[in-house]
C-alpha cells in the first residue's frame, strides 16, 4: 500500500509526498532526513492522507496535489468535497 501525506510545516506551508510507511517518514522528516524542503521549514506535522494501491496512482495524485493552492489544499485537509470547492471558485465565491 503507498500513501499521499499533505505534512504541514513549521512555518504553516505545506509539504506533499508519497511513502509506504507514513511514521517512518515523518520521523525522517522530522529528524532532518527527509525532503530538503521540510528541513528547511522546521518540523512536520501529519494533517491529510490517502491511501492508494500502487506507487504509479500515488505518484499521479501527488502531482495533482502539488499543483494546486493553499486553499484548495486546506479544503482538501479539512473534508471539503474538491468539486464543491471548484464551483465555489469558478464563481468568485
Amino acid at each position: 500500500m503507498w500513501y499521499l501525506y499533505i505534512a504541514q510545516c513549521g512555518d504553516g506551508s505545506f509539504y506533499t509526498g508519497i511513502t509506504t510507511a507514513l511514521k517512518r517518514r515523518l520521523r525522517q522528516h522530522n529528524a532532518g532526513r527527509g525532503s530538503a524542503y521540510v528541513r528547511s521549514k522546521g518540523s512536520a506535522t501529519l494533517v491529510y492522507t490517502e491511501a492508494w494501491p500502487n506507487q504509479s496512482a500515488a505518484r499521479r495524485r501527488e502531482i495533482e496535489i502539488k499543483a494546486w493552492g493553499r486553499q484548495k489544499k486546506l479544503a482538501l485537509i479539512r473534508g471539503e468535497r474538491i468539486a464543491e470547492y471548484n464551483e465555489l471558485v469558478k464563481l468568485g465565491k
